[in-house]
């Protein structure tokens, strides 16, 4: 298990985990490093020299265990057999043949062929011939594996990862300075699992719950508790216990969410009500007295005053009240040694505590810039969040004079952020994309206090911000001691947006990619696929596979009930899938077409027009390749893992659609970003939010851009050879996002 843990974790990071072995090394390759290299190639890889040969000094058993991992997160074993065979060309199906389809098994009409699923297909409907189910409800019969490997025209190169490096990368978890993406909290666990965790300080509060969990499941819960600072640490990790919620997304909001997931075109598919019961009682909380009595240790021993503990926990109120009964600490704190909770809890409910914010608002209603400045100068981070607002309530010169005197004391993320999101906060005609905890992305307008200032006026504050915000990251960069004389930055960073702010929140089980990042175009021909069903039973699970296609002036969709269109086509809808090897569905798109129609953008998405939200493990992705890829013409099966460029498995429980790639037409590029939107299908979609959400990717400093701000703040020449470099940042070192959170000097 633990091979298999780090090889998951390393594939993640473009490599393949090799264990400590012996230094004699064999001059010639063995049958079973020839059998694998051959293999890998059909799936997309090769090795490094040095990978090559390590892998051979391993045995045969762990070399067949690292292909079986390739083979698991590429799905090679599972179905990929769409609906319809050679779906490219289309099979002329209408609405008129489904309205037929539907009368004919109303009025039990003889004339036609009855299918496995019972549903009678009249004469002169849908070519049955060309189709793997029933056209009419989207059962398959046909299922079938990967027919053609090896046409992608791009190899991935896996270089060596050592336990020495599994390590490193391990603390480089730890030790990041910006919430972990789900994959990177996914390859945590799996390392956790099988490490020692060392004594360092855990910067992220997302990082913390999953340490905290680690250490109670090896019965550290002492060491756990000293690890938990204040009370809302304690209230997160309870909860993302009971949610799996990293974050402190509040109960109504996923009741919420899991009602409106559960909303179906038809009454008799409505679940809302039930779902809305069903979730009530899911989230009721129940504990035993072990960890009732952890808890209350817990809080009794945290080293701060009850005023600050209450107005900690003030925030979240209402979770709390219900937390502190159902872990019955009331009757805890009247124990001998309890004293410290007996406080916190009186102080709690008689409110005997001041709450920062509120005097905080107090003073800027007043209009009082002193004491409003004065109180954001105890808290750093609020300032930092606020700053925007109370430069449109004081002026700028004022507030950034305040700042100013604490800006070194800022965390970096949130300097940058500053800086990158200023030019689209103060513009009068920009809209903001947010994305709600434990929602879906919204897009909301400037804010009406902009109308105040002229244009000029704003394009003022956006210089002063972004020469504030410089000067500060050029300031710590010149504080860092170097020997070094030179930098090397390889272009594709240019390409890669800063981690900060927009994570991922699904799995990405091939080398992963920042929101943000940018991939062109190999061919002519972009197919998407999409795998679901994996280890299920039978049932009625439909998920759909669409894309938007937007011009100048108009747009069109590629759906379930709109399989062809001017450069895109549509393999076929799905409704149930077999029983646990999953089921698949393709787009095919035509950049050629798409370029002649005068496409602009293309937007991939899919959802769950089932009631509930989208499959878990559900996979999507995009392949590409200079090379022509397959589409088989007897069972349809167009899924090559060598030519997969990108894909993510589904592991936010709470999405309805989701949006995971934006191909730029004119450019031949995708950009990949993950947006989710409620709604049954495409239709529902805010193309205008998927906009907002480019130009705030677009507007993210990338990470070429923050290295050259370092080579100029310490006086070091950017060469354009790597080995002239002693610094050498290239795409490799960009993959893990906790070594570029290293630059983020604190």
């Amino acid at each position: 298990m633990k091979n298999k843990n780090f090889l998951k974790v390393a594939i993640r990071n473009n490599a393949v985990y090799i264990p400590e072995i012996n230094d004699s090394t064999s001059q010639n390759l063995s049958k079973s490093t020839f059998e694998l290299v051959e293999n890998l190639k059909k799936l997309g890889f090769s090795f490094s020299e040095e990978l090559l040969w390590s892998v051979n000094q391993c045995d045969v058993n762990f070399q067949k265990e690292i292909y079986t991992v390739f083979q698991e997160i590429l799905g090679t074993k599972l179905n990929w057999t769409p609906l319809i065979k050679n779906w490219k060309i289309p099979t002329g199906e209408t609405k008129s043949d489904h309205w037929i389809t539907f009368f004919a098994q109303i009025f039990n009409d003889k004339k036609g062929r009855i299918l496995a699923c019972g549903h009678l297909i009249p004469e002169n409907t849908f070519p049955l011939e060309r189709y793997n189910g029933c056209p009419f409800c989207g059962t398959p019969f046909k299922f079938g594996g990967i027919e053609s490997f090896g046409a992608g025209s791009k190899m991935k190169v896996l270089e060596l990862l050592t336990d020495k490096d599994i390590e490193n990368y391990f603390h480089s978890l730890l030790n990041s300075k910006t919430a972990l993406d789900a994959s990177q909290i996914d390859s945590l666990k799996n390392l956790i699992s099988e490490l020692d965790i060392p004594s360092i300080e855990i910067k992220m509060k997302e990082t913390l719950m999953v340490v905290v969990d680690a250490l109670i499941e090896k019965g550290k819960e002492r060491d756990a508790g000293k690890l938990l600072k204040t009370p809302n640490d304690i209230l997160r990790y309870l909860w993302y216990k009971k949610t799996g919620f990293l974050q402190l997304v509040e109960p109504k909001t996923i009741i919420k969410r899991i009602s409106k997931n559960n909303r179906n075109f038809s009454v008799s598919l409505d679940k809302r009500v039930e779902v809305k019961v069903e979730s009530k009682e899911s989230l009721k909380l129940k504990y035993s007295r072990k960890e009732s009595l952890m808890v209350a240790k817990w809080l009794n021993e945290i080293e701060l005053n009850s005023e600050v503990i209450c107005e900690n926990m003030h925030p979240k109120r209402n979770m709390w009240i219900r937390f502190i009964r159902a872990l019955r600490l009331a009757e805890y704190s009247k124990r001998r040694g309890f004293e410290q909770l007996a406080k916190i809890l009186d102080d709690f409910y008689n409110k005997n505590y001041t709450v920062l914010q509120g005097r905080i608002n107090h003073f800027r209603l007043k209009s009082d810039a002193e004491n409003t400045f004065a109180l954001l100068k105890k808290r750093h981070g609020l300032f930092a969040r606020s700053l925007f607002s109370n430069i449109l309530w004081f002026g700028e010169d004022l507030t950034l004079k305040h700042f100013e005197e604490i800006v070194d004391k800022i965390p970096m993320r949130l300097v940058l952020t500053l800086n990158m999101y200023a030019e689209i906060y103060f513009d009068n005609d920009a809209h903001r994309n947010i994305k709600t905890l434990g929602g879906t992305n919204k897009t909301i307008p400037a804010n009406k206090w902009l109308k105040s200032f002229e244009d000029d006026h704003l394009n003022e504050i956006k210089i002063k911000i972004e020469e504030m915000t410089l000067s500060a990251i050029e300031k710590r960069f010149s504080a860092m001691k170097t020997e070094n004389k030179t930098m090397f930055i390889s272009p594709e960073l240019y390409n890669i947006p800063l981690s900060i702010g927009d994570r991922s929140d699904n799995i990405q089980d091939l080398p992963s990619a920042l929101m943000g990042t940018k991939f062109p175009l190999e061919g002519n021909e972009i197919r998407l696929f999409m795998q679901w069903g994996k280890d299920l039973p039978a049932q009625h699970l439909d998920m759909d596979l669409s894309c938007h296609i937007a011009y100048e002036t108009s747009s069109e969709v590629c759906s379930y009930f709109n399989l062809t269109t001017k450069g895109c086509q549509h393999s076929g809808d799905i409704i149930n899938i077999p029983n646990k090897i999953g089921t698949a569905e393709y787009v095919n798109l035509n950049i050629f077409e798409l370029q002649n129609a005068g496409a602009k953008y293309v937007t991939f998405t899919c959802n769950a027009y089932s009631y509930g939200s989208i499959s878990p493990n559900l996979v999507v992705g995009w392949m590409d390749s200079k090379f022509h890829m397959k589409i088989s013409e007897t069972s349809g099966v167009a899924y090559d893992p060598s030519c997969v460029i990108h894909q993510v498995r589904i592991s936010n429980n709470l999405s309805k659609g989701l949006v995971f790639g934006v191909l730029d037409v004119e450019k031949r590029e995708i950009i990949w970003l993950e947006m989710t939107f409620s709604g049954q299908n495409i239709q529902t979609l805010d193309t205008n939010g998927v906009e907002v959400l480019m130009k705030k990717l677009d507007s993210k400093m990338k990470i070429g851009n923050l290295l050259e701000i370092k080579a100029k703040s310490q006086n070091l020449k950017i060469v354009n050879n790597s080995q002239d470099a002693h610094e050498y940042y290239d795409y490799q070192w960009a993959i893990n996002s906790a070594n570029v959170t290293e630059l983020f000097v604190d």
